[in-house]
């Protein structure tokens, strides 16, 4: 069976080179870049950086959704944040001057999904239970709970971005 594009990630089958514990992950980053791809192809400029409502902006959302991956796969691999990444997320929602493109905060996410798909290949079946800390507080999750979350919050984000370009554009 060869499935039509229009067929989203998680009914295509199995990714070669990923663990089958972590498919669910796998097709949910997949389906993130393809739904970000999308939406930077429909969303002019001068719409990314618009907060409708005071609501966070597209732009935002889009650059969150990469930020959050990032850190939440550092400490997947038992790292704590570096300033760079602490700095990141401080301004994740500022537009920057001049204003970022959504193709230019797309491509930064996808190079965060790419490094994402790498440790997905590289993470072990037997590492998935163990136990890690979660930011200064350090909250108790482990290696699975942290990828999964990760994914869920991009696609939960991703929605945003979806919706909030729906809104500005009248739908």
């Amino acid at each position: 069976m060869n499935p039509s594009p229009q067929t989203e990630a998680w009914q295509r089958g199995p990714v070669e080179g990923f663990d089958p514990l972590l498919m669910p992950i796998v097709h949910t980053l997949i389906q993130v870049r393809e739904d970000l791809r999308r939406l930077a192809a429909d969303v002019p400029g001068e719409r990314v950086w618009v907060r409708p409502g005071g609501a966070a902006s597209i732009g935002f959302h889009v650059r969150h959704t990469g930020g959050a991956l990032d850190r939440l796969f550092t400490y997947a691999r038992g790292e704590a944040l570096d300033d760079a990444q602490r700095g990141a997320a401080r301004e994740e929602g500022h537009a920057g001057d001049p204003p970022a493109s959504l193709s230019q905060v797309v491509e930064q996410v996808e190079r965060t999904l790419d490094r994402a798909m790498d440790q997905l290949r590289s993470t072990p079946r037997d590492s998935l239970l163990e136990p890690r800390k979660v930011g200064r507080a350090g909250l108790p999750s482990n290696v699975l709970g942290l990828l999964f979350h990760a994914a869920e919050h991009a696609t939960r984000h991703v929605g945003q971005a979806i919706t909030t370009a729906k809104i500005l554009e009248g739908r």
